[in-house]
């Protein structure tokens, strides 16, 4: 228990920082009445459980014998998700402010639910959809990341899961300079023209094996460090819980992923 408590301490001092910097106790309410956990205290909680790979939020709160209600812990925990988005912004932010030269871009799948569970599935109903990578095929969202070389996410972006990996490159990159790399499904002519800017930024797509386009030796080096970002997403999904299936709300499962990113980002 000390050891869990030291960690809670430690991301707490973290949120309490970016607490002070953004102001955020101009958000609790002066009438009215007060909330049972402060939002240092609530976000804290949210980064506590996906920094531990807490499965359940009942396992948080049976965890720490709260005082408030479980109910009120998980509304919370998803009210103030946003606040917690603003906190992975700044550090996204920060991190693009000191950007290495070589970054990578890919995707990666987060289904919504159990394959047999798609035809009852109703929660993400309207934002999900159907696709296939290499485990077959798949019910639920994408996750576009943009990683440097030293692994530091710059940018991220979700999509319905059938959208191509290529579509949101250009809005992901508006402030990334130097190499990026993707993988063979980032290959297109276009998307080189229009990422290219001349001494600032050029695009490498990984040719496909069925191309007749040969790669420099240097180019073939720089397409190997492309698996460093599959160590991101790695471990977002085995130890900080990004996949669920758990919510019943669409608040519930953004809530998830932010809580889920922003606790890897801080660790």
């Amino acid at each position: 228990m000390k050891l869990s408590m030291n960690i809670y301490n430690n991301i707490r001092e973290v949120v309490e920082r970016f607490s002070k910097v953004l102001h955020l106790h101009t958000l609790h309410a002066t009438t009215g009445r007060k909330l049972a956990i402060s939002i240092v205290d609530i976000i804290t909680l949210g980064l506590y459980r996906h920094r531990q790979g807490i499965v359940t939020k009942k396992a948080v709160y049976e965890e720490f014998n709260m005082l408030c209600s479980y109910k009120t812990l998980v509304v919370n925990l998803n009210r103030f998700a946003h606040i917690a988005g603003v906190i992975l912004a700044v550090i996204l932010k920060m991190n693009r402010d000191n950007q290495h030269p070589i970054k990578h871009v890919d995707s990666t799948s987060i289904q919504v639910c159990m394959f047999k569970n798609v035809n009852s599935h109703k929660t993400m109903k309207q934002l999900a959809a159907f696709s296939k990578n290499k485990h077959g095929t798949y019910f639920g969202l994408k996750l576009h990341l943009i990683s440097d070389y030293e692994r530091k996410i710059l940018r991220i972006f979700f999509t319905p899961a059938n959208v191509d990996d290529r579509a949101p490159v250009m809005d992901m990159s508006v402030d990334i300079g130097g190499i990026l790399i993707g993988d063979a499904g980032y290959v297109s002519k276009k998307l080189e023209r229009e990422f290219h800017q001349e001494r600032q930024r050029i695009f490498m797509g990984k040719p496909r094996k069925n191309m007749k386009k040969l790669a420099s030796w240097i180019q073939l080096k720089l397409y190997d460090t492309r698996a460093l970002i599959e160590l991101n997403f790695r471990s977002l999904k085995m130890f900080h819980g990004l996949i669920t299936s758990l919510p019943r709300s669409v608040a519930g499962y953004f809530a998830n992923y932010i809580y889920s990113i922003l606790a890897y980002v801080i660790a």
